[in-house]
């Protein structure tokens, strides 16, 4: 992926009237944080120094990066940008090394925060006042972007820095929580926090969170958008989706991703290798119509199952049909992810096809072995799901304080 495509104004940004200035001229019911930033807030930097950690995904609501109007506007000194998992180009596949490099357009350095360092260093870190993160998550406790930006948190701590999140949405909303709440033994990478599956939180407030709730204790600013309000999904902001790493090509991936992302470790195939990422579930001799009958058969809200084959052109399963179903959400606002990811595990245990051939990866995905215990256990879907509830209630009033926005 080129910036070209992924950088709808980066063609505009010499003859912009203004920095900052959207350059469509419908503006979506949301502004982003970097769009405020832009607009007025990057003035409380004047002579200060500045590194921006980014990826694609960092752009305002005109499709421009930051990087890109950072740079055009010339009042703000950047030293060096930073990115994350998937590069600052996002085209690096899951878990793959990223390497550091010289951005092609504005000629700063460029460091990796996912290679032989995942958190910033004090070479990096030299001559910058402030770390600036602009990175679009996608609402999920398992994807890395969190916790990279705790890891740049508590380096900006150690080093005597500060650091501005510019605020994004939350894709699959603000309202509703879902699986369990990690247990610290399964601390890692992929969850950093006892925070749940489906958390609730926007990148800014998981930032103030972490910061004040978790002992970060960094110089911390969070700059809020303006418009967005908890029940939002991210069909409801106007906003353009831009893919945030290489599995995540479309919006409604996110709704989708924490009720298969979570199933491959057991030896169900989630779709990978196709044209709907995280969108099918099923394998190799599964029933198809069985697999959907059961599923139906719960009445899980929001979504209806199709029985289908697909065939991956990567990964493990590369040329071979696979049997199952795909997953069609049609109210993303009723729909449980996380609990579709436990009824997709019980409907293939039925047919015999649980398979858990790496119970630590599983382990770590969930933040807990009791789920993974239950199901071998033969645990009904409705045992394992009531087990999060306590948990997930002692995690909203933990949350409570840092949330930004409202209903």
């Amino acid at each position: 992926m080129r910036r070209g495509a992924f950088l709808a104004a980066v063609t505009a940004a010499a003859t912009a009237p203004a920095f900052g200035e959207p350059a469509r001229a419908a503006r979506p019911a949301v502004a982003l944080g970097d769009d405020v930033f832009v607009r007025d807030a990057w003035r409380a930097l004047r002579g200060r120094t500045i590194g921006i950690v980014t990826n694609p995904t960092g752009t305002l609501s005109t499709g421009e990066s930051l990087i890109d109007a950072v740079h055009r506007n010339g009042a703000i000194a950047v030293k060096a940008l930073f990115g994350p998992e998937h590069g600052i180009r996002g085209t690096v596949g899951a878990g793959e090394t990223v390497g550091s490099s010289v951005d092609e357009k504005t000629g700063l350095p460029v460091h990796s925060l996912y290679g032989a360092a995942r958190r910033p260093t004090a070479a990096m870190l030299d001559g910058i006042d402030v770390l600036v993160f602009d990175i679009q998550d996608v609402g999920a406790r398992p994807y890395t972007y969190f916790s990279t930006l705790a890891y740049v948190m508590e380096a900006a701590a150690q080093y005597g820095k500060s650091v501005w999140v510019l605020d994004r949405p939350n894709p699959i909303g603000g309202v509703a929580l879902d699986g369990p709440v990690l247990d610290p033994k399964f601390k890692s990478f992929i969850g950093l926090y006892p925070i749940p599956e489906r958390h609730g939180l926007t990148i800014g407030e998981f930032a103030k969170l972490a910061n004040e709730r978790f002992g970060i204790g960094c110089s911390l600013h969070v700059v809020p958008m303006e418009g967005w309000s908890r029940e939002m999904l991210w069909s409801d902001t106007g906003l353009t989706w831009i893919p945030t790493s290489p599995n995540i090509p479309y919006a409604r991936t996110t709704m989708v991703y924490l009720a298969t992302g979570l199933i491959d470790e057991a030896g169900v195939n989630n779709g990978i290798g196709t044209d709907r990422p995280f969108e099918y579930a099923g394998g190799f001799g599964f029933d198809a119509a069985a697999f959907r009958d059961t599923l139906a058969a719960r009445a899980i809200p929001g979504v209806e199952f199709e029985p289908t084959d697909w065939t991956p052109a990567r990964g493990f399963w590369a040329n071979k049909t696979l049997h199952g179903v795909a997953i069609n959400v049609t109210d993303p606002h009723a729909f449980p992810n996380v609990r579709t990811a436990v009824e997709l595990l019980v409907a293939a245990r039925a047919q015999g096809k649980l398979a858990i051939a790496h119970a630590a990866s599983m382990d770590r995905d969930w933040g807990t072995d009791a789920v993974r215990t239950s199901l071998l256990a033969g645990a009904p879907a409705d045992a394992i799901v009531a087990a999060w509830k306590p948990g997930l209630t002692a995690y909203r009033a933990l949350r409570a304080g840092a949330l930004l926005y409202a209903r």
